[in-house]
């Protein structure tokens, strides 16, 4: 007979059972392992992740531009001709101190470097100008940009045409009174109007550039300041100008390299070097000593010299606008 309270139901305790109730574990450790290993693995997977992804671009950039770079620097202390092949120190170097042509593309680039804030401001004001929604912005986005589509040597070849002693601008100035200006064949000219043109023809990506910069600047300040009744002038100085930091310095950089290194087409078909050598860039020079002359080891060492301009100026463009920055 069952005990009086005792349900029927209830079997007598047996190996896992304690006083006739079952037991529960209170988690199973080989499972807990399983997952900490889950989420380590996860957690090491994410940390490689950014250099996997970033593997490809890199492994390009060093077999396309650094092991080339390496092996130029190399081969510019080698020499030329009966000696080539042969380890000469620093005799290109040397021979490049004392050739004109390239002391002439040296202080060509020094006037670039003066010419750069120029270059960099008037896709600057012309992208605000945009971003502010004057009359007509979509139509002078598609302007602007338009040059930039364009190959130098077609943009070279119609400007060299327009600006011929006898070409159309000069007749314009002509109805004005004004006598013909020898743009390209002046050597106190030339290299103004290559630079002009070369700014007018480029100058679209960097408008492109500003706008993707106008797009994260606060829109709540510029409401603040023409609350507050502030000028064109003091909008942009003050708050345009710290909230575009970034990418003025991104755009003072990329125009001096452009600079450096894509205005041989202009010079090919504008200029070809002249007149009388004032028109030489070191990209010029490199091209007439490797193409022309057949001297690659000397060519390699201007390369060289070309790529420390570009370290040097580019870093110097760096640290002087973040020192305006901090002082703004």
């Amino acid at each position: 007979m069952p005990m009086r309270g005792t349900s029927p139901s209830v079997r007598p305790a047996g190996p896992g059972r304690a006083g006739g109730t079952t037991t529960r574990r209170e988690g199973r450790p080989g499972a807990a392992r399983t997952g900490a290993g889950r989420t380590s693995r996860g957690a090491r997977a994410e940390r490689l992740a950014p250099y996997v992804l970033v593997a490809p671009a890199v492994l390009i950039l060093v077999t396309l531009r650094l092991w080339p770079l390496v092996l130029g620097v190399n081969y510019s202390f080698t020499g030329d001709g009966a000696s080539n092949g042969t380890p000469v120190g620093l005799s290109n170097y040397l021979e490049l101190a004392g050739d004109p042509l390239f002391r002439t593309s040296l202080r060509n680039v020094g006037l670039l470097v003066l010419l750069l804030p120029v270059a960099v401001a008037i896709p600057g004001l012309l992208a605000t100008f945009i971003y502010l929604r004057v009359p007509g912005h979509r139509v002078y986005r598609a302007v602007y940009f338009f040059p930039a589509v364009l190959s130098p040597v077609i943009v070279g070849a119609i400007v060299t045409l327009m600006l011929g002693f006898d070409g159309p601008l000069n007749a314009a100035l002509g109805m004005i009174g004004v006598g013909p200006v020898d743009w390209l064949g002046d050597p106190g000219t030339a290299m103004f109007t290559v630079v002009g043109v070369h700014v007018w023809a480029t100058f679209g990506m960097a408008l492109v550039v500003f706008l993707a910069g106008f797009s994260t600047l606060d829109a709540s300040l510029l409401d603040a300041a023409r609350v507050d009744g502030a000028s064109l002038r003091q909008v942009v100085r003050h708050v345009i100008v710290p909230g575009l930091t970034r990418t003025i310095q991104f755009v003072f950089v990329t125009t001096m390299i452009g600079m450096l290194t894509s205005m041989f087409g202009l010079l090919f078909v504008m200029t070809n070097g002249g007149p009388e050598g004032s028109t030489y860039l070191p990209e010029y020079y490199i091209w007439h000593q490797q193409g022309q002359l057949n001297r690659p080891a000397l060519a390699s060492a201007a390369s060289t010299v070309l790529f420390v301009v570009m370290l040097v100026v580019g870093l110097a463009q760096i640290t002087l606008l973040r020192r305006t920055g901090r002082l703004d």
